[in-house]
């Protein structure tokens, strides 16, 4: 659990099950207007950690990459969404906010498959988390939060997690 500065946590998982339940901890943290920028390339997980995050969050739907419908809804038994964008197709941040990001943070947390391509988009205070692929089995997580509630959000999932 390397702490790399106050706003930085390193997360090493050994399996996709280990991603997934990094992500069961965080879904079950989120709240309306959540951003969660993942960022890494093909295969380093981004997925695999939402379908966690959506089963934190409450939901029962299947949960796969939205490359081609750039955008799921996930919804709990409440009816309660949680969005999720792929912006690996998108081509500005002009596109992306044709999606309607703004009316999607007023009613629900949103996680973002590759946040890199779209920034601008983005509110400047979010988690960030930074996946790489380190072995067949095995992916690093950098998360970063920038603003008050991240870093409250960060807290509170390395505490999940690691249970200090």
């Amino acid at each position: 659990m390397p702490v790399l500065d106050a706003n930085t946590l390193e997360f090493l998982s050994r399996s996709p099950a280990q991603t997934r339940r990094i992500g069961i901890r965080l879904g079950q943290l989120l709240r309306a207007g959540d951003v969660i920028r993942l960022e890494g390339e093909l295969g380093a997980g981004k997925t695999t950690l939402v379908q966690g995050a959506a089963q934190g969050w409450g939901s029962l739907d299947e949960v796969s990459s939205p490359t081609f419908i750039l955008v799921k809804v996930y919804r709990r038994a409440d009816g309660a969404p949680l969005y999720h964008m792929d912006a690996y197709r998108l081509r500005s941040a002009l596109e992306a906010e044709d999606l309607g990001i703004l009316d999607m943070l007023e009613e629900a947390p949103l996680l973002v498959e590759w946040a890199d391509k779209i920034p601008e988009a983005l509110p400047k205070e979010s988690l960030r988390l930074k996946m790489s692929y380190m072995a067949e089995e095995q992916r690093q997580i950098l998360a970063t939060a920038r603003g008050a509630r991240y870093h409250a959000l960060l807290e509170a999932l390395r505490e999940a997690v690691f249970g200090v």
